[in-house]
């Protein structure tokens, strides 16, 4: 057994432990302002942890990008770049307030560490990512970029522009996570727009299609991130469906869209909160 396909025992254990500690992040942010998107962040916690930790290079000659699409779940972004040491710590606690620079939707104005682009309108990543890939190949840069997008987000139709752009022009250096989580504001993906057969219509699309069948598993995002950089520069797109649980590790938020953009208040923190104990240390 290699570490491409399971992270070792200790290895596995410290990143858990970041995972309960970001939860607690989140829960904590959104409830401080009543106000944010705790479902999404929530779902995504051990993409991000897994990406951060020992997906993304950031060496001198190979740099890689990422972009948060659905900009909404910047609680989980902005947790996992302060865990990173991107910035202070203790800047977890302006999370939506006048004048900080952790907005409801990440920006890169204020040159906040670690945010590249400005997100949070709906489709735009995508096509972002894109345009990043090329600027990287025509600059003979090897290095990837990776966007994160939602399943809902996938009903706007710039997003199956890009799709085609970017297999008609072998753009090969990006790679696309899709966190299907069957959620959104309104109710169920399939009750407000069915997306269909999503791989059938990526692979329909020209793209290398992979799946996480379980995104809040460690080992099975590492593994699945892992495969996807060993099938870039070969002439196709990757994108991976990971398939998540809106709300997961906060038993009353998950499997439902009640919590996509609403804070917990005093005593469900407090609920929230016991069953992801503190592992390193609150902000």
């Amino acid at each position: 057994m290699n570490s491409i396909t399971l992270l070792l025992p200790q290895m596995n254990e410290d990143l858990n432990k970041l995972v309960s500690q970001v939860r607690r992040d989140i829960l904590r942010m959104v409830h401080a302002v009543n106000s944010g998107h705790p479902g999404g962040s929530l779902g995504c916690v051990e993409f991000f942890v897994t990406l951060y930790k020992r997906i993304l290079r950031n060496e001198s000659d190979l740099k890689d990008m990422f972009i948060l699409s659905n900009g909404h779940i910047s609680p989980v972004y902005y947790s996992t770049l302060a865990r990173t040491g991107h910035f202070n710590l203790s800047e977890l606690s302006t999370f939506r307030k006048i004048d900080s620079r952790l907005q409801g939707h990440p920006t890169n104005h204020d040159g906040l560490p670690g945010v590249n682009v400005s997100t949070g309108s709906l489709g735009q990543g995508i096509s972002v990512g894109i345009g990043i890939a090329l600027s990287k190949k025509l600059n003979n840069d090897d290095s990837l970029v990776y966007v994160l997008t939602g399943d809902g987000e996938l009903q706007e139709g710039q997003n199956w522009e890009a799709f085609m752009f970017a297999s008609a022009k072998k753009v090969d250096n990006i790679i696309v996570t899709v966190d299907y989580n069957g959620q959104q504001i309104d109710g169920s993906t399939k009750d407000v727009l069915d997306i269909g057969n999503l791989d059938q219509k990526l692979k329909s699309f020209g793209w290398d299609v992979l799946e996480v069948k379980n995104g809040n598993s460690l080992n099975e995002v590492f593994e699945v991130l892992n495969s996807a950089k060993d099938r870039t520069h070969k002439g196709k797109p990757i994108v991976i469906i990971m398939n998540t649980v809106m709300g997961n590790g906060v038993d009353f938020m998950m499997h439902t869209h009640n919590w996509h953009g609403v804070a917990p208040d005093d005593e469900q923190l407090e609920i929230a909160l016991s069953q992801n104990p503190e592992t390193i240390g609150d902000y």
